[in-house]
């Protein structure tokens, strides 16, 4: 057995990538990262560059590599999670002929649409465990088969970025169960490529990747990236699962009755079960983590992005400040956020600027103050949309309860874990005690303890128990809760009630961006 005793977790995000060099014991030694821009030249269009990502993986790895004093031949493996849903094109050779549409991409939209009002549609939910939505990976592909007849033509494969990044350092397609169960076109119970769902999308499965559990390890790394990285070519890597289950994973929520709550870009809450479950509502999804443990839970579009809005958007003058004091721009903001009450003195935000997939599932829900009156100021709107981002993950919340029951705990990560203010309007919002491990880098974490698993370096996952470190604990005020009990029927009754105006609204903002946006800028330069 290798005396190797260091690991590296590598989390592709969906603005950034991070990598974490662990100790065997879970103790980190060094970590690095890389930010990319996601291109949104209209709000259809959610896009990156493949290529960019691919060197964001390398960049992380080599800055761990570069940080620490481990030799390369002391890594025991690198093993990767990565945000769901993505999807670009390739050619024989490999090469892309579409940029990677990220989950956030509505271009599929009216497939999506025409798929929730057909019975099949409902059908394939219920065994493939993704909801209809322009998120997956399927309907993506349909609008590529139905509108783009020239990729189409083209295309040898559709594959994530996860699978390209490994295409390049390792020359083989292959894709794991979880990330496979995102895309709406793999079925659960037998873990393979569904022939309703591939008729659907206009597919066959030579168009997809080989089908491979998360533990599957590969070895052959191509030299010149095992170079760059800062490793030696016999060094494992472990294909991994998707971040939001190896989130789960990261932060010890794998138990029944323990629901994970993760805020980064995006935002999920998730809880684990022993077998498949779907939703005859098709209100939450189903991902695989391992051959016996799934991953039940809502994904909303709307977290940390709206935070960074309010950043760019609203906050020149306290972005200025920050820079003066040598703080975060957040930190100032999260300040100012601190001297308004609970429920922001009745201004209620709902963050769907990006659309929404749960609880709504509507590409075209489109965010709103309410309730906004003189006495409002810019600290109140800044605390209304953190709030709201927490009103909209409750609501998912009710939804999964249905199932599962009323949590015991909450275990909470993600970006939004640094704002000490945030993690205790989590914990009255959902009236339940909330823990947060001191390092809020779970998905690279639960990777690492994957990776350990599938090398047999330990017999069970409940190994994680042992590394996740200090956790901090923040206990509902019961003032607080009462205030958002208050406020959230009116929260719900809101966004119901502008349910069918959505899309009327959608639609005219489609028809300005078309009419008023210059045609080079109307649609990417590859799709």
């Amino acid at each position: 057995m290798s005396t190797a005793k260091y690991m590296i977790g590598v989390d592709i995000g969906t603005t950034s990538t991070k990598a974490v060099l662990f100790e065997e014991d879970g103790k980190i030694v060094a970590q690095g990262g890389a930010e990319y821009p996601l291109h949104t030249p209209v709000p259809s269009i959610a896009e990156q560059d493949p290529d960019q990502l691919f060197r964001a993986v390398i960049d992380s790895v080599r800055q761990t590599m570069d940080k620490s004093s481990v030799a390369p031949e002391d890594i025991l493996f690198v093993s990767f999670s990565s945000a769901m849903h993505s999807m670009l094109v390739v050619d024989k050779e490999g090469k892309p002929i579409t940029q990677c549409m990220t989950w956030a991409d509505n271009r599929s939209a009216a497939y999506s649409r025409q798929l929730q009002k057909e019975k099949k549609g409902h059908e394939i939910y219920m065994r493939t465990g993704t909801p209809i939505h322009p998120m997956s990976p399927l309907t993506k592909i349909m609008w590529i088969t139905h509108d783009r007849k020239e990729i189409a033509n083209a295309a040898y494969k559709y594959i994530s970025i996860k699978e390209y990044i490994f295409l390049k350092l390792f020359g083989e397609y292959v894709a794991d169960h979880s990330m496979a169960s995102a895309t709406g076109l793999m079925n659960l119970k037998e873990l393979d490529w569904d022939q309703e769902a591939l008729e659907t999308a206009g597919i066959t499965r030579d168009h997809l990747s080989t089908l491979v559990p998360t533990t599957h390890v590969m070895h052959g790394l191509h030299a010149t990236y095992a170079t760059e990285m800062g490793l030696i070519e016999s060094t494992p890597f472990v294909l991994g699962a998707s971040d939001g289950v190896l989130s789960n994973l990261g932060v010890n929520a794998i138990e029944p009755g323990v629901v994970a709550v993760t805020i980064g870009t995006s935002g999920a809450i998730r809880t684990v079960t022993d077998k498949p479950v779907t939703d005859p509502k098709g209100r939450f999804f189903c991902y695989a983590l391992t051959e016996d443990k799934w991953v039940v839970g809502g994904p909303v579009n709307n977290g940390g992005i709206i935070f960074r809005w309010i950043r760019d958007e609203f906050a020149a003058s306290e972005v200025e400040t920050a820079k003066r004091l040598g703080l975060s721009a957040y930190d100032v903001l999260t300040r100012i956020a601190e001297k308004v009450h609970p429920g922001a003195d009745g201004l209620l935000f709902h963050p769907y600027l990006s659309g929404e997939r749960a609880p709504l599932w509507n590409p075209d829900a489109r965010g709103s103050f309410f309730g906004l009156a003189l006495h409002h100021k810019k600290e109140h709107m800044i605390r209304a949309a953190l709030e709201g981002v927490l009103f909209n993950l409750y609501t998912v919340m009710l939804a999964v309860e249905e199932q599962i029951g009323v949590p015991k705990k909450i275990h909470a990560t993600g970006g939004f874990a640094r704002s000490e203010l945030w993690r205790q309007m989590m914990a009255d919002i959902f009236d339940q005690t909330v823990v947060v491990p001191e390092s809020i880098e779970s998905s690279c974490l639960g990777a690492a303890v994957l990776g350990l698993y599938a090398l047999k370096r330990i017999d069970s996952l409940d190994e994680v128990s042992k590394m996740i470190g200090t956790t901090y604990e923040h206990k509902p005020y019961k003032e607080h809760v009462a205030i958002y009990r208050e406020l959230l029927p009116i929260y719900i009754r809101i966004s119901r009630k502008f349910e069918e105006d959505y899309e009327d609204i959608a639609d005219f903002q489609q028809k300005m961006l078309d009419k008023y946006t210059p045609i080079d800028k109307k649609d990417s330069d590859d799709l």
